[in-house]
């Protein structure tokens, strides 16, 4: 039987007992409706499943004894850094959710000028609440123990800015100099793909990431949509570096 893995931002050690946060004790408790004794898994992204059981249920918590740890050895050798125009409610949940099922290893939520989705300081911190729950659960079911980062949303040039130095910069362009089959990674294991929201990136929008050293890849013929593009680029990637 397949126990239920629950994303839980705790320090988690064999031999002890943790109130568990509010959404996972209702989850288990209320959803599943688990009872003392019962048996399920928690991590917490540090790279291990900690096999556990329900310690108590109660009406306001629930606590779970963690018996055991065992580390989880399924990340991909390649780094795929995923940054991604915002998108609107359940396009965005799903790209995000699609991703980490594929393995990337961080998501970078950016505005760009056609961006449909502004959102202020209060908004945006409440998004990326949900963002990086919507990851958490995506690790839950695809059995990853290494919770992809969800950076908070930033204006495109200065998101650009703070990538990794040696990243190999990427974008989705049917006249790109780069095609998959003789793509090389040269001297790094980190990929940045930069897809732009649903209105497209804007000309400024592509000045600022070529500015940034990205480069244009094809990936077929075929115009894709927002939620699409990011997907089948880390699918083809993964394919021809990583572990699929």
């Amino acid at each position: 039987m397949r126990l239920t893995r629950c994303h839980v931002e705790l320090p988690l050690q064999p031999g002890t007992t943790v109130v568990l946060p509010e959404h996972a004790g209702n989850h288990l408790a209320r959803v599943l409706r688990l009872r003392e004794g019962d048996p399920c898994v928690l991590f917490n992204g540090d790279g291990h499943d900690y096999a556990a059981r329900l310690a108590a249920v109660g009406k306001r918590e629930v606590s779970a004894e963690v018996v055991s740890a065992s580390t989880v050895d399924n990340e991909s050798p390649l780094r795929i850094v995923l940054l991604q125009g915002i998108a609107r409610g359940e396009k965005m949940d799903l790209i995000l959710q699609k991703a980490t099922e594929l393995g990337v290893a961080a998501i970078v939520p950016v505005n760009g000028e056609r961006t449909e989705v502004r959102l202020d300081a209060e908004r945006a911190q409440k998004r990326l609440a949900h963002w990086r729950s919507v990851v958490g659960s995506a690790c839950g079911q695809s059995g990853r123990a290494r919770v992809p980062e969800v950076h908070a949303p930033a204006a495109l040039d200065a998101a650009a800015a703070a990538l990794p130095g040696n990243a190999l910069r990427l974008l989705l362009d049917p006249q790109g100099e780069h095609r998959l089959a003789s793509l090389q990674l040269q001297d790094t294991d980190t990929v940045v793909v930069a897809i732009g929201p649903e209105g497209g990136w804007s000309p400024r929008d592509r000045e600022v990431l070529h500015a940034a050293g990205f480069r244009g890849l094809r990936l077929g013929p075929r115009v894709l949509r927002t939620e699409t593009a990011g997907l089948a680029a880390i699918a083809a990637l993964q394919a021809r570096f990583g572990d699929l």
